[in-house]
């Protein structure tokens, strides 16, 4: 177990280069064992995703070979087991992603029921009935998920009920298996799932987006291994424009890309935030007092949940009172105990919808009762140090901006967390002037 200890108040200042998007690398990975030969995957994230999903990769008989910092060979021969170790279970969501490579070899499956952070509900349902489309059954036994595929995969129309994106991940490459033509409609758009099927289709796929959130995808015989870049990651983009203007500071970010964050840098203009883009990056700087915005989380590319955290946090130190609505994950709110043992004043609260299943992204006839999903964030109110835990990466970032803002020390246990997501978070801070150390 780790630490991180941090003693804020201090603008940060200078230039960040982005690494590989979490939600590609490990992804890519997977799906490179549905490839014959090797495939190598260039600017990988370095964070604990990924190498959990290595294990898992050699835990199946397959190799990964590394070459270099961010350079790693998927070498699908020796490929040889349908079940995924139970031990990968609880650490990781990625082993759900294992089925299509799973089934298209073999004709089974055995994965462990997948864990990862405690942010509500990740509906296995939105998966198992696409995958009963292309002719797969499922069953949940002592927290095992057992698959079979008995007459092969073949394609069908499907539709998700709620906007999945691990979801649409999976059946776009179970259907790139099967044979025939699969439609899935109202399909997730967001950018990674973009990069996965530039993967797929290089490697000899057919995938096509179409319009209305639709996707095509062709099942072809086999596919071939390729060498694919990895995009840079746009949350931890948001991660360190945060940082700059909560801080009073000025950051610029190597990678990001303005049409990938869209929804948030309206919502920055908004608050009065400075930004500029350029081909190399943007940069963002805090121009003066932040106004209170409203948000509302939504399915990308609407202001996206994985941003969510952040935002609230920098709203704290907005002039007026602030309303978030989180519509995607149910327990999203987490952190917010800890920001009040900082000073953080909220109040909770749920919005008047006409139809909460409509109006949540997240299956709301199944959820808490006694949860809340408005928050109002009163500002500008003075952060202190504390003593905070965390148990989801989100989180732990959101409350280390904090800490950056805080008067005093602030020391947050379980940062290894963290490294789930975010690839040297505590090194790249202290190298824009945060006095931070891990212990």
């Amino acid at each position: 177990m780790s630490k991180f200890i941090i003693r804020g108040g201090k603008p940060l200042r200078g230039a960040v280069r982005l690494g590989g998007a979490k939600n590609v690398s490990f992804k890519v990975m997977i799906a490179s064992l549905l490839c014959e030969g090797r495939s190598r995957i260039l600017n990988l994230a370095k964070i604990g995703d990924v190498e959990t999903t290595r294990k898992i990769i050699e835990s199946l008989g397959a190799k990964t070979i590394p070459c270099g910092e961010r350079t790693v060979f998927i070498d699908p021969n020796g490929f040889s087991s349908y079940q995924i170790p139970d031990r990968f279970g609880p650490s990781s969501r990625a082993s759900i992603l294992f089925a299509p490579p799973l089934l298209k070899k073999f004709g089974k499956a055995v994965i462990p029921l997948p864990g990862g952070d405690k942010i509500g509900q990740r509906p296995l349902e939105r998966h198992l009935l696409g995958f009963e489309k292309l002719g797969v059954w499922a069953k949940s036994v002592n927290n095992r998920l057992y698959l079979e595929a008995p007459h092969g995969l073949h394609g069908a129309t499907y539709r998700f009920a709620k906007n999945t994106h691990t979801g649409t991940e999976n059946l776009i490459m179970l259907a790139v298996c099967a044979q025939g033509v699969t439609i899935l409609e109202n399909a997730a758009q967001e950018t990674e799932i973009d990069d996965l099927i530039l993967f797929l289709n290089h490697a000899g796929g057919n995938i096509k987006r179409l319009a209305g959130r639709k996707i095509r995808i062709i099942g072809v015989p086999k596919l071939y291994g390729q060498t694919h870049w990895v995009i840079p990651d746009a949350n931890e983009a948001v991660s360190y424009a945060c940082a700059a203007l909560i801080t009073q500071g000025d950051i610029a970010i190597e990678g990001a890309k303005t049409k990938d964050l869209i929804a948030f840098l309206k919502k920055i203009r908004e608050a009065g935030g400075e930004y500029e883009s350029s081909s190399w990056g943007i940069r963002f700087w805090y121009a003066g007092p932040l106004q209170a915005i409203n948000v509302t989380t939504k399915p990308y590319p609407g202001f996206k949940t994985d941003w969510q955290p952040l935002w609230t946090t920098l709203m704290t130190q907005a002039q007026g009172v602030s309303r978030v609505i989180e519509t995607v994950y149910e327990q999203r709110f987490g952190f917010v105990p800890e920001l009040e043992k900082m000073g953080g004043k909220f109040a909770y609260f749920n919005p008047k919808v006409k139809n909460s299943e409509t109006f949540y992204n997240f299956n709301y006839a199944e959820s808490d009762p006694g949860l809340y999903h408005g928050l109002k964030i009163y500002g500008p109110v003075p952060l202190k140090g504390a003593h905070l835990k965390t148990d989801d990466l989100r989180h732990g970032a959101t409350l280390t901006l904090a800490a950056l803002a805080a008067k005093g020390e602030t020391i947050i246990e379980n940062a290894e967390i963290i490294d789930r997501g975010y690839e040297a978070l505590d090194l790249k801070l202290k190298e824009l002037g945060g006095n931070i150390k891990r212990i």
